[in-house]
């Protein structure tokens, strides 16, 4: 049975959203969640079609019925930044040998302009067949990245800040924390309503945190992807002028409380290895390491085991998205 790769259109965008949240399960490894590609949506529905490459295969609903067959997604690629595909794919295939023998074909062919030799990078953190056939056509470990999680059985003790859920009228403070946190941010009012907008954001919310004067000091973004399924921050950040207080760890803390008040079972998070003060951070909020994963390079000679004749889709938007580390450079172990 072979996959096929395809560019979804927006009218997608909602089953695409839905699989990849059913595939987030608690103690599974760390894969894209509907959060990445929610706040992606930022950019508009539009672009976040252009930025998903979608595997799906045909499967015989019966062996009274094998020649009836219905599409099922089995991946999803997110080309979250230049010469990056962030994978999700359903657990149930993790191991599957065809499945990850075609993706990798299509990464090398069809979108070699988007993933060129020697610089292409693909973030497959739930390991499994895919990252066994990439191994063995000389895909090599990129930059270790440290996925943490925090379980929410139990009750999030609350940090110093006044936490409040940001709607229209608190837009504006959220946009001001993110753009401190993150010199050259994409977020605006516009946009953020975009993103309100989108189909992942039915299970996310933003947050901001007020310290003792009423300034807002840090802000996040959090997202579930439903009911005793694990959430994650994305992204998170505290202003330039209110670094070193506390108020990094605290906004952590609310994150997940409320990602535990909407259901979630556990709170995840990944951040580069090098960025030691942003895992200190994490790690004094409660979360714990998940050990490193590493992403796959391609190398600067790749030839596809049976290659497509079909040529390259449609390049991603021209922007490049702000990283994948919710706290990024912007947190220091205090915070």
């Amino acid at each position: 049975m072979t996959a096929t790769m395809s560019t979804p259109t927006v009218d997608d965008l909602p089953g695409i959203i839905d699989a990849v949240s059913s595939w987030q399960r608690e103690g599974a490894p760390m894969q894209v969640h509907p959060g990445d590609l929610g706040w992606y949506e930022r950019f508009g529905t539009e672009a976040l079609a252009r930025a998903l490459r979608v595997w799906t295969w045909g499967r015989a609903q019966s062996r009274d019925q094998a020649r009836s067959r219905s599409e099922q997604i089995a991946a999803v690629g997110f080309l979250d930044e230049t010469e990056l595909i962030r994978m999700a794919m359903d657990p149930e295939l993790f191991d599957d040998d065809e499945l990850a023998s075609d993706i990798a074909d299509d990464l090398v062919s069809r979108l070699d302009d988007l993933l060129p030799a020697g610089a292409g990078i693909v973030e497959a953190r739930f390991g499994g067949a895919l990252a066994r056939v990439l191994a063995q056509r000389g895909w090599s470990d990129d930059e270790p990245w440290t996925p943490l999680h925090r379980d929410l059985a139990r009750p999030v003790p609350p940090g110093a800040l006044v936490i409040r859920v940001v709607g229209w009228e608190l837009v504006e403070d959220r946009i001001r924390v993110e753009a401190s946190a993150f010199p050259g941010a994409s977020l605006s009012t516009e946009r953020w309503h975009q993103m309100a907008r989108g189909h992942a954001y039915r299970h996310g919310r933003c947050l901001a945190g007020y310290d003792e004067r009423g300034s807002a000091v840090a802000a996040t973004t959090i997202w579930s992807a439903g009911t005793r399924r694990p959430g994650i921050i994305e992204p998170l950040g505290v202003h330039q002028e209110h670094r070193g207080r506390g108020h990094g760890r605290a906004i952590t803390l609310a994150a997940a409380e409320a990602l535990r008040g909407m259901g979630a079972s556990s709170a995840m998070v990944a951040t580069p290895s090098s960025n030691v003060a942003a895992v200190a951070a994490y790690l004094s909020a409660g979360f714990e390491s998940l050990g490193e994963a590493t992403d796959l390079r391609r190398p600067a000679s790749t030839m596809p085991s049976e290659p497509h004749a079909t040529p390259g889709n449609a390049a991603p938007p021209t922007h490049v998205a702000p990283g994948r580390a919710p706290l990024a450079a912007h947190i220091t172990p205090r915070e």
